[in-house]
C-alpha cells in the first residue's frame, strides 16, 4: 500500500464521516432550536414595586401603560414593529434569557437608601410551542452576570418602547 492510498483511505474512512455527522447533528440542532423566531407570538413586559406593578405593555395586543413622573397613570396603544421584537428577541438570547431562572426575587425584603423598595419586573417571551417568563427583583441577590444580564434586557427593552413611542408621536 502506498503513503498515498493510506491517507485517502484515512480520509474517506474517518474524516468524510466525522463531518457529515456533525453537518447533520448541528441541523438538527439549529431546526429543533426552541426559542425560534419565526414561531414568536408575543411579549410581556411589567414592571414597579413587588405589590403594584402598574407600569405594563403588551406586544400582542399593543396596550402601553405606565406611570409619569407627576405619577399619572398614562394608557396607550404602540405596536412595536417586527424589526423591534426581532432585535429583543436576539438580544434576549445575546444575555441568555433562555437559561435564566424563572424566579430571580429576593428571599428577605429589601429597601435602598431612600427606603422605596427596589423595582420588581415580569418579562415574558411567548412562542407557539414554548415561553420562557422571568420575574426579577432588582434586589435579587444572586450571581452579579446574572443580574447584569437581567437589568442590560430590562434596559434594552425599555429603550425600544421608548423609541416606538417616539415613532407614534410623529
Amino acid at each position: 500500500m502506498s503513503e498515498r492510498f493510506k491517507k485517502i483511505f484515512i480520509l474517506l474512512s474517518v474524516v468524510v464521516p466525522f463531518v457529515l455527522y456533525c453537518l447533520y447533528y448541528y441541523s438538527m440542532v439549529i431546526k429543533d432550536a426552541p426559542y425560534k423566531f419565526t414561531e414568536f407570538e408575543s411579549m410581556q413586559f411589567q414592571y414597579g414595586t413587588a405589590d403594584s406593578m402598574m407600569n405594563k405593555y403588551d406586544s400582542k395586543t399593543g396596550d402601553y401603560q405606565y406611570l409619569n413622573a407627576h405619577d399619572s397613570l398614562i394608557k396607550k396603544h404602540l405596536r412595536l414593529t417586527k424589526n423591534d421584537l426581532l432585535y429583543l428577541h436576539r438580544k434576549a438570547a445575546e444575555l441568555g434569557f433562555w437559561d435564566f431562572p424563572s424566579n430571580e426575587v429576593s428571599k428577605h425584603d429589601s429597601v435602598d437608601v431612600s427606603g422605596a423598595k427596589p423595582p420588581h419586573y415580569y418579562i415574558a417571551f411567548n412562542y407557539k410551542r414554548k415561553s420562557k417568563k422571568v420575574l426579577f427583583d432588582a434586589a435579587y441577590d444572586g450571581p452579579q452576570k446574572l443580574v447584569d444580564a437581567n437589568l442590560q434586557l430590562v434596559k434594552e427593552i425599555q429603550k425600544i418602547l421608548e423609541e416606538a413611542e417616539a415613532r407614534q408621536k410623529k
